[in-house]
């Protein structure tokens, strides 16, 4: 509805454009920022992670390889009870304990960046010692057997070692590929040698789920690695966070010392500068007037004249500033009562209508007839009326016209307008002038005076009184400035309780 800015004025702010003065809070800050935008696009940054989970599955999943062998060798002998399956069995069970050994060890020490290749290539020599265990189970044979179950039975038995394998060194790069090399060596050469159809098949068998559980393990590497890359970019976000708070709570702190400091200078100097005021005023005041004889030089008048003007402007200067210094500290106390805005609009028309009767500006009244009374600090809506009035008075030209209108809102609220038909405000400086100490270039030009605190005072004290300010302007075509109060400030009367008979009173009867 209008151009106008927030209720509350200037507020301290922190100068990015200086450098910071914690060296160490920046330095963390672009350190934490380079590893947030390098994180997750090269795989070696998580390789001590990754060697770290597949040690933690391998110690987790022990029990698991020699419960396999135990069930694959009691199957066998069953099948074949000439069957030398207790070497193999005691070779897959020294082969697991290795890598349990080599898995344990680095459980134990801390991986360094360094020794991170040496250790992948140790447990990756462990997984081949493991495809060796199972490449010579393949060699196994039964010549007694008849039929084709003992193939059924090695073929089975091969499928769930590669795929417990493949559980187990999901997060082991190559781990299937390397580990199950030799097996698929040694079978391709028995079918070579053999040219029987079952071999051939069990080999075709074995190498198409070795590359199948090496996509897999592949697939579920990559998926590891995208959560890994995730959640250190998580991390990263918490930590760059938790740098931006802790900045933001030294820079919120030094607002607050500086706020203080800034309330307790104002508070000295407005003493300071008040008492010399007086004097200046005064004797300025007794000079200007020659009370005490007349001067021999005129210019002399004139100089007494305008040193009361700038001791005046130089006081109602302090005043504002002191007026705004307190609301922005939240300091600024309401003392309520019951008033008229229509008496307090009329007592602001006369007290400015000798300076808009020295340039010739007519002030009309559009008031509605009977409003009811409103609960607010008389003082501070007598303000607001008069700065407003003062601004249209102010910038309106010789023999212009002021037109004052205290009503009703559609809201239910009462809203007092002041419109001028002066020179006007560009769209672009409205945002200005309603800043603290901010003045449009019409101002600029001025002859009259202004510290650009009128407004912003007029929006902090409606602020105050939970009401609205809105300033309307085009440029050559005047100013219309309203200040409007809520209905939960309007003062309902009730009507006047009739005269009734008194209810006589009701005698008790006891049976």
């Amino acid at each position: 509805m209008s151009n106008g800015a927030s209720a509350s004025a200037d507020k301290n702010i922190v100068d990015l454009s200086r450098s910071h003065r914690n060296k160490a809070v920046s330095k963390t800050v672009r350190a934490t920022r380079e590893r947030l935008q390098s994180t997750g696009r090269n795989a070696s940054a998580f390789d001590r992670d990754v060697l770290a989970m597949h040690v933690n599955t391998v110690l987790q999943g022990a029990l698991v390889t020699p419960f396999f062998v135990a069930i694959v060798t009691a199957v066998g002998l069953y099948i074949n009870p000439t069957a030398n399956l207790f070497g193999w069995a005691l070779l897959a069970l020294s082969v697991h304990a290795i890598n349990i050994l080599i898995a344990r060890r680095a459980s134990r020490i801390e991986i360094t960046a360094a020794d991170t290749a040496k250790w992948h290539r140790r447990l990756l020599i462990g997984q081949i010692l493991i495809g060796v265990g199972w490449a010579v189970f393949a060699l196994q044979d039964c010549a007694s057997c008849s039929g084709d179950g003992y193939y059924f039975y090695q073929g089975m038995a091969l499928l769930v070692a590669i795929s417990i394998s493949a559980m187990n060194s999901v997060m082991l790069r190559q781990g299937v590929l390397f580990g199950f090399l030799p097996l698929v060596g040694t079978l391709l050469v028995t079918a070579f040698l053999s040219r029987h159809p079952l071999d051939i098949g069990m080999t075709a068998m074995a190498a198409i789920a070795v590359v199948f559980f090496h996509y897999i393990s592949q697939r579920q590497y990559r998926s590891n690695l995208t959560l890994m890359s995730y959640q250190s970019e998580k991390d990263d976000l918490i930590a760059e966070l938790e740098v931006a708070k802790s900045m933001s709570d030294e820079a919120r702190r030094r607002a607050e010392d500086a706020n203080l400091a800034k309330s307790r200078f104002l508070a000295t100097m407005s003493h300071e500068l008040r008492t010399p005021l007086n004097a200046i005023l005064g004797f300025s005041e007794v000079m200007n007037s020659e009370l005490l004889g007349p001067l021999s030089n005129p210019t002399y008048r004139e100089y007494a004249a305008d040193i009361h003007r700038s001791g005046e402007h130089l006081l109602n200067l302090i005043n504002e500033i002191l007026d705004l210094s307190r609301i922005e500290a939240g300091r600024y106390e309401l003392n309520e009562e019951a008033l008229s805005l229509l008496d307090i609009a009329e007592d602001c028309i006369g007290m400015v209508q000798l300076r808009a009767s020295t340039k010739s500006i007519v002030i009309h009244e559009q008031f509605e007839p009977t409003l009811p009374q409103i609960w607010a600090d008389e003082k501070a809506i007598r303000q607001v009326v008069l700065n407003l009035l003062s601004n249209a008075v102010k910038f309106t030209t010789q023999g212009g016209e002021i037109t004052v209108k205290v009503g009703w809102t559609a809201g239910g609220g009462q809203y007092v307008a002041v419109k001028d038909n002066g020179p006007g405000i560009p769209e672009e400086e409205i945002p200005v002038v309603l800043s603290a100490f901010g003045q449009g270039s019409i101002a600029i030009k001025s002859a009259e005076q202004g510290t650009g605190l009128g407004l912003p005072i007029v929006q902090a004290i409606l602020a105050k009184h939970d009401g609205q300010f809105v300033l309307r302007s085009k440029l050559r075509e005047g100013t219309e400035a309203i200040a409007i109060l809520p209905a939960t400030r309007i003062l309902q009367s009730l009507p006047a309780v009739e005269d009734t008979a008194p209810v006589e009173r009701r005698r008790k009867t006891f049976a």
